[in-house]
């Protein structure tokens, strides 16, 4: 076996739950993805107000979370983030 390590042979680091800021994104600055306008959109809906069309991801992102803050929904797990998991498992 040699002595020269390939960076691939390194085990993936584990996913420690931590959420990156959206500001943080290296996609941060692309359109918002189509589930998110849809989220967005469905949120806005509920809490009375119009959104940008032209939103990134990361401004998506923050519009959601504030968004569900103030609909009483931030409470509610969404299907895919880290702490929606994390919220899953305490619930059992």
């Amino acid at each position: 076996m040699s002595a020269n390590k390939n960076k691939n042979d390194d085990p993936k680091p584990a996913d420690d739950g931590a959420i990156k800021d959206p500001a943080e994104w290296t996609t941060g600055d692309e359109p918002m993805t189509g589930a998110q306008e849809s989220y967005l959109n469905t949120l806005a809906r509920r809490a009375g107000e119009d959104v940008e069309d032209d939103l990134t991801k990361a401004e998506a992102s923050m519009k959601i979370d504030e968004l569900r803050e103030k609909t009483g929904m931030d409470d509610v797990p969404t299907r895919d983030t880290p702490a929606a998991k994390t919220r899953r498992k305490a619930a059992k």
